[in-house]
């Protein structure tokens, strides 16, 4: 298995630090709002990963936090006449009703900065002990000229590192040097506080990723992900912080994900094209935007529009509708049906064009191929009669594929009794009109079935419906 490993710029073997194990971690959301389709991208991709890792056999220690103190959350809070806990709470909910929409798994641990701040002001009491930052008038800083290898992430010299710091790395005359980041910055009025040796105040942002990575995997991770943007200056002054205060390499291999562009063009909310989770999930299914993500490469920029939604939707009632065909094969098939040749290395080949995509960094629009074929393989066999003990296998080979992929997992027709009963009845009286040779009235009846959304199939088994 082969990763991109952004610190090296090229793709290399994945040997985790200790053998069967990996030590994941990917930065979450700042909770002040809904997450957006950006958002959604590294969810989707990561959860992927690791859904992937663990059908390798690995054991996967998944963390991804939630940032639940910043300037954001505290001016809405103020905004709303509320707490800052009350707002990260409200979307740290909200948050997790689209990540199960999604079908992104739980976190091995979701830590909260909140929850962590005497984790925080201790990597900093050391990072200050060991002469990697400096306290001016209550605000910490790291001395980037501290650490020699800073920039190796980003790759960025530093000039380059001044133009493109963020609003969160301010020049200011307190500063050392123009590069220097906020460890800790004191109170202000309206503001959430934590006593400290420095008094009064919050945490920066990027201390707070790099305890939490520590506390729950250790000083050394295997895998840090995250969204490209966090590149630098987050991820580039996670590695500062981490690896002067624990004298280690902080993470093996660093994965990042590319942007979502809308109709290509970037997303923001000047331009009238930012969409949240939510707002998709009201004109697609939850498990569309999985499928639309999973269909590029986690590395390549991909392209929101309606078209591409569509056509994703498209592709995955395919899948769906080979799964419920060949469901309803399998229960209604005679035993002693058989082809009069069935080789299972016809279905493994599937499983090995699969993996051999996501052996390659983990490209999942050619592992999504890969169930493409095997689902037009089922498409032409199942309609051959092969043995149900055949047919058996065949779903349990797209089962494995779609797990991983965590598409395509709810086949089953959501009417309620009396719409199944409605229908059942409709298709029973169509059967006794073909019996009696009134196609007319079967015609009429299957016209009826359509204009209610019903599609229904004729088989050697019966007849099989589903909504269209």
């Amino acid at each position: 298995m082969k990763v991109y490993n952004t610190l090296t710029r090229k793709k290399e073997e994945f040997i985790p630090i200790e053998k069967g194990k990996v030590k994941m971690y990917v930065c979450g959301p700042t909770v002040y709002d809904y997450i957006h389709i950006g958002n959604a991208r590294p969810y989707v991709t990561f959860d992927t990963v690791r859904r992937y890792l663990e059908y390798k056999g690995f054991e996967v220690t998944y963390i991804q936090n939630f940032t639940d103190v910043d300037d954001k959350i505290i001016k809405k809070a103020n905004d709303e006449n509320t707490t800052m806990e009350v707002i990260s709470n409200r979307y740290i909910e909200e948050c997790f009703k689209d990540a199960d929409g999604l079908n992104v798994k739980r976190a091995s641990h979701h830590p909260r900065v909140t929850e962590e701040m005497d984790h925080i002001i201790e990597m900093i009491a050391e990072l200050i002990e060991k002469g990697h930052a400096y306290e001016v008038d209550g605000t910490v800083y790291y001395d980037t000229k501290s650490f020699p290898e800073y920039g190796k992430l980003s790759r960025k010299n530093l000039d380059e590192l001044i133009a493109g710091a963020s609003e969160r790395v301010e020049i200011d005359s307190a500063k050392k040097n123009p590069t220097d980041f906020v460890l800790w910055k004191p109170f202000k009025p309206g503001e959430p506080k934590w006593q400290s040796p420095w008094g009064e105040g919050r945490p920066g942002w990027h201390i707070e990723c790099s305890v939490m990575a520590k506390r729950y995997l250790g000083p050394t991770i295997d895998i840090h992900a995250g969204g490209e943007d966090l590149i630098f200056p987050h991820h580039e002054n996670e590695i500062a912080q981490s690896e002067a205060c624990n004298c280690a390499p902080f993470a093996k291999y660093w994965l990042h994900n590319g942007f979502i562009t809308i109709d290509n063009e970037k997303m923001s909310k000047s331009a009238g094209n930012f969409f949240t989770v939510r707002d998709i999930a009201s004109q697609f299914p939850y498990e569309v935007i999985r499928f639309f993500i999973l269909n590029g490469h986690y590395r390549s920029p991909i392209n929101f529009s309606r078209d591409l939604m569509e056509a994703c939707q498209n592709g995955l009632e395919r899948i769906k509708n080979c799964k419920k065909d060949l469901e309803y094969y399998i229960e209604n098939c005679k035993e002693e049906t058989a082809k009069s040749i069935e080789n299972t290395e016809d279905i493994e080949r599937f499983r090995n064009e699969f993996e051999e995509a996501m052996d390659d960094d983990f490209n999942t629009a050619d592992a999504v191929t890969a169930v493409y074929e095997l689902v037009r393989f089922i498409n032409k066999n199942s309609k051959e009669n092969v043995s149900k003990d055949f047919a058996e296998k065949e779903m349990d080979m797209l089962k494995t594929l779609t797990g991983i992929l965590g598409i395509a997992e709810n086949i089953s027709n959501s009417e309620n009794d009396e719409d199944v009963s409605k229908i059942e009845e409709l298709i029973a009286k169509r059967a006794e009109a073909k019996k009696n040779k009134d196609f007319a009235s079967a015609d009429a009846i299957r016209d009826e079935l359509s204009a209610m959304g019903i599609t229904i199939k004729d088989t050697r088994q019966g007849v099989q419906w589903f909504r269209s």
